[in-house]
């Protein structure tokens, strides 16, 4: 049998300047990498001295909401899943059942406004994502940091949220 030898073939294409690979550029900072999300430590404490709702308070504030969020719904999980929660334990005496009806009741109303501070807390996340956190809502003014490093959560400056509840209570009271 004759041997047969491969013959490569040469590619002799003519490059355009069309075929070149593009070059890989180093871009400047735009508004997409500001975006990136701040790293604190976390033995940061926002100071007044920094401008208001930078983004270092925003970022510590999501952080403790973050947190809060996470201790509450294991709270809520574990009085649910692990407490008294059943109604296994009927006892033929009446005043037990009254009292661990009772124990069980003040037990669900703590649970409720356990899941209305997260929703809560919810809110003010969506705030801080937006840029409203940390300015009244009826206002407009600065909460002011002693007040949120108190109440996370709260919506208005003191002032306001005295005229909410006088407000409620006149409501309440007709």
């Amino acid at each position: 049998m004759p041997k047969t030898s491969k013959v490569k073939k040469k590619n002799t294409k003519t490059k355009n300047k069309t075929d070149k690979k593009p070059k890989i550029k180093t871009v400047t900072k735009s508004k997409e990498t500001n975006k990136s999300p701040i790293k604190i430590s976390k033995i940061y404490i926002p100071k007044d001295t920094e401008k208001y709702m930078c983004e270092k308070h925003k970022a510590f504030f999501r952080m403790k909401l973050q947190e809060w969020k996470k201790e509450l719904v294991r709270a809520n999980n574990e009085a649910l899943y692990n407490g008294s929660m059943d109604d296994n334990s009927i006892s033929a005496d009446i005043v037990d059942q009254a009292s661990s009806y009772t124990d069980k009741n003040v037990e669900m109303k703590s649970i409720n406004r356990q899941i209305k501070l997260i929703s809560e807390i919810d809110k003010a996340l969506l705030r801080i994502k937006d840029g409203t956190y940390g300015y009244c809502l009826d206002t407009a003014e600065p909460i002011g940091l002693k007040r949120l490093m108190a109440r996370p959560v709260a919506k208005y400056t003191i002032a306001a949220q005295e005229k909410h509840e006088k407000n409620e209570k006149v409501h309440a009271d007709e």
